[in-house]
């Protein structure tokens, strides 16, 4: 039977009022990106497979993800761009196994047209809601049934399956996937209602926190107000400060604002910053300022105007030392001219604080890899549980990271449910 419950219907109006007799294979709790990949990929395995969603309507998210375009991968994904606060190398088999060439090759059977932005960003050159509807119409065809409103309240486990409440309904499945997003983005249904099941089922949280999200700012640098920068946008290089442990920058465009900094850079660099470290950043990554200074006819101009015709005049101001920003270079000295480089290379800050769940894209943290088999997914405490997507402590970069991200550890749970069913068959179980 395929059925999808419509999104103004509530959790009474179930088919019949009331779930399928018989357990199914595989409940996917949450309708988002990696809820539906691990549904649809389950089903084409040969798997009855129920996916439970709390919000009105599936993946609401990925229907207005990447600004309405969906960044839905990276030509160029390595473990080493996510933050995984246990095993650093966790993510290694799930992305070894779905690479970016097969979600290419899936985007290409939808009929989905595709552009390359900077930095190896995939984008849909359409409305990220045709793959939220191509999928969902994928899981339809293979039998997937998806009841929306279904807010789940507890999981326990018993007799070798599962049994799962919302509300007075009762669901019975041999296996659970969690896949329930985290509380980044409310607006666009993000909850904790995950974290609190797995917490239940005796999983560890790393403490949850925003990622992807603007830097604040104190009202000054050293007397310089960056609040008057607000509005200035520009390619930068960021990084963290030597000693943060982060042997590493990013080249992309930084914005200023009214509190603060944000732009494709500064959210970058918030994944990995942590509360009083330094944030490097350089204003002309492409430049020597030094050689700029010492250049033949620089001489006869102040710093101040010859960096004005690079840089934003504001910016400018703001990062010369009066002592020197209106002198003719020729009048400088080595040391002086070294401090004008240092502040257009090397700009030092030190954000006072991440911007809010509101802002941000997604969380870092989530439930603890250590406890989850980096290569299934399944959880090393229940078999038989599955923990996918963002729900996991495991957070990649802006520019597609975290989408195939939610697409490799949807497919590695999948296979492995797959696998475990054939396995039963074969031993004659009744799973």
């Amino acid at each position: 039977m395929n059925l999808l419950i419509p999104s103004s219907l509530g959790r009474k109006n179930l088919s019949n009022g009331r779930p399928p007799r018989r357990p199914t294979d595989v409940l996917i709790i949450g309708g988002g990106a990696s809820g539906l990949f691990c549904a649809r990929a389950a089903a084409q395995a040969g798997l009855s497979v129920i996916v439970l969603e709390r919000t009105a309507s599936p993946g609401r998210k990925l229907s207005i993800s990447g600004g309405g375009k969906a960044n839905f991968s990276n030509r160029q994904i390595t473990p080493q761009d996510y933050l995984c606060h246990g095993d650093p190398n966790f993510c290694q088999p799930a992305l070894a196994t779905y690479t970016p060439a097969m979600i290419l090759e899936e985007m290409r059977q939808w009929h989905l047209p595709v552009e390359e932005r900077s930095h190896g960003q995939l984008f849909l050159t359409v409305p990220a809601r045709r793959l939220t509807q191509i999928l969902m119409a994928d899981c339809r065809k293979l039998g997937c049934l998806i009841f929306c409103n279904n807010a789940v309240d507890g999981i326990r486990q018993k007799h070798g399956s599962f049994e799962v409440c919302s509300g007075d309904v009762r669901w019975q499945a041999r296996s659970v996937v969690l896949a329930c997003g985290s509380p980044a983005w409310p607006q666009a249904g993000g909850s904790g209602a995950g974290y609190r099941l797995a917490q239940r089922l005796g999983h560890e949280l790393v403490p949850p926190r925003p990622a992807l999200t603007p830097l604040c700012l104190a009202t000054s640098k050293d007397g310089m107000g960056f609040a008057a920068l607000a509005g200035i946008s520009l390619p930068v290089r960021i990084s963290l400060e030597a000693g943060s442990g982060l042997d590493r920058g990013w080249e992309d465009d930084l914005l200023f604002t009214h509190d603060g900094i944000s732009g494709p850079a500064s959210l970058k660099a918030s994944l990995f910053w942590q509360e009083g470290m330094a944030v490097l950043l350089d204003f002309l990554p492409q430049q020597q300022v030094a050689a700029l200074l010492d250049s033949p006819d620089a001489g006869r101009h102040t710093a101040r105007s010859l960096l004005a015709r690079l840089l934003p005049q504001r910016l400018v101001d703001c990062l010369l030392p009066e002592a020197v920003a209106r002198r003719k270079l020729a009048e400088l000295s080595r040391k002086q001219r070294t401090i004008i480089a240092d502040a257009v290379h090397r700009c030092r800050i030190v954000p006072q604080g991440r911007g809010g769940l509101k802002k941000a894209e997604v969380c870092a943290g989530g439930v603890n890899t250590d406890a989850i088999e980096p290569a299934t997914m399944q959880s090393r405490l229940i078999p038989g549980l599955y923990v996918i997507g963002e729900l996991l402590d495991v957070t990649g970069l802006l520019g597609g990271y975290n989408l195939h991200w939610a697409w490799a550890s949807a497919w590695a749970a999948a296979r492995h449910l797959a696998s475990a069913k054939a396995t039963a068959i074969f031993n004659g179980s009744s799973l």
